[in-house]
């Protein structure tokens, strides 16, 4: 059980830090959340955890998959807000625009026969 805590606390603890650092600076937050921290630490966690290797080989290429149209948000987002939309009505659209990416991601992959597990 501590250890669990141990891990919640560790992960929550990065996004507390980049939240507070984008207060103080949006280039150094944005640094910070770019680095794939997340999964950094899924990894850790799984390895830490003894994990096959093979299982955590396959979570970094489907992050690595995944990664591609989580980046529309990215440039959706921003768009919207400064075309007047209300931040709510950017984060709803950007967040349904990136899932319908999601989809066409996971319909490519099987259309060129890559397998994702």
């Amino acid at each position: 059980m501590l250890y669990y805590a141990l891990k919640v606390l560790i992960s929550a603890l990065v996004i507390v830090s980049v939240s507070e650092v984008a207060k103080r600076s949006s280039l150094f937050g944005a640094l910070i959340a770019s680095l794939p921290l997340t999964s950094l630490l899924a990894i850790l966690w799984m390895y830490k955890d003894k994990v096959e290797t093979e299982k955590i080989a396959q979570l970094s290429q489907s992050i690595f998959w995944f990664v591609l149209p989580s980046l529309a948000f990215f440039l959706a987002f921003p768009f919207l807000l400064t075309k007047g939309f209300s931040f709510w009505a950017s984060l709803g659209i950007a967040t349904v625009l990136t899932i319908v990416i999601y989809f066409v991601m996971l319909g490519l992959l099987k259309a060129f026969n890559i397998t994702i597990m």
